[in-house]
């Protein structure tokens, strides 16, 4: 679930690309399901007519009780835009009104309701070539999974640094994935596991912190674009700790989301 954050300003250019069309539900039926952790499921969907997305955009997933009661909420599009099923990566929230649906209902040949794609902010556009930098906490990995994928798939020149916190090995997601992509030229990946760490994890074992992030991120210098993604506290402290790493405001995006797990 994400929420879009206005505290920074996009680069104009993207900014213009913000949809302004007037989105409509439409049916999805669930292909496929996979965990990707013990309260982390990933939902594959076939949605007929679906027009396409960009790397960091999301949707809207709506769910209505049999007494006609109904529920939304917004999701990041964890699929690359050339992939064959859209897919959506939920993590269960303890006190929460869909996700614990989602990820312990959900079954292939459902039926959900679905619109989208939604936002022109927190995109990647593969046109530019400034360096890119991502930092995820928890779930906040999953939009990173499509810039990932299609960064490979229209083979890209842009290098990308990715930061991912999350709090042990076992709540780790997209693991496979990211460990192929970390072979790749040009895409450095790093991992911080803030609470349990194997005895022979080479990680970082620490939250993020300016040390951190200083030894990371793109150097300030160096124009990169920097995408944020996590829970509230996650994202305003990262964001904070770029401005102040010299990073220019107008090129730190950010996208956060209500749940309380932290990376």
């Amino acid at each position: 679930m994400t929420e879009p954050a206005g505290a920074v300003r996009p680069p104009t250019s993207i900014a213009a690309g913000a949809s302004r069309r007037r989105l409509g539900w439409q049916p999805a039926t669930v292909a496929d399901v996979r965990w990707e952790n013990p309260q982390c499921k990933s939902i594959f969907l076939s949605v007929a007519g679906w027009p396409g997305h960009r790397p960091g955009q999301h949707l809207d997933l709506r769910l209505t009780a049999e007494d006609g009661y109904q529920a939304q909420r917004s999701y990041s599009i964890a699929s690359a835009p050339g992939d064959e099923l859209l897919m959506i990566t939920v993590d269960c929230l303890p006190d929460g009104e869909v996700s614990p649906y989602l990820v312990d209902q959900v079954r292939p040949g459902d039926q959900l309701e679905l619109r989208g794609p939604i936002g022109g902010y927190f995109v990647w556009d593969e046109s530019r070539s400034d360096p890119v930098t991502l930092i995820a906490g928890g779930s906040g990995i999953a939009p990173f999974r499509s810039f990932l994928r299609h960064h490979e798939v229209v083979g890209s020149t842009t290098p990308i640094r990715l930061l991912y916190s999350t709090q042990s090995s076992a709540s780790m997601i997209f693991r496979d994935e990211l460990q192929a992509q970390a072979s790749r030229e040009l895409i450095d990946i790093d991992i911080t596991l803030t609470r349990e760490q194997p005895a022979d994890w080479t990680g970082y074992r620490r939250r993020i912190d300016a040390e951190l992030l200083g030894m990371i991120v793109w150097p300030a210098e160096e124009h990169p674009v920097d995408y944020v993604c996590g829970p509230t506290g996650f994202v305003e402290k990262a964001s904070d700790i770029l401005v102040a790493l010299g990073h220019e405001p107008g090129r730190v995006l950010t996208e956060r989301f209500g749940g309380t797990r932290e990376g």
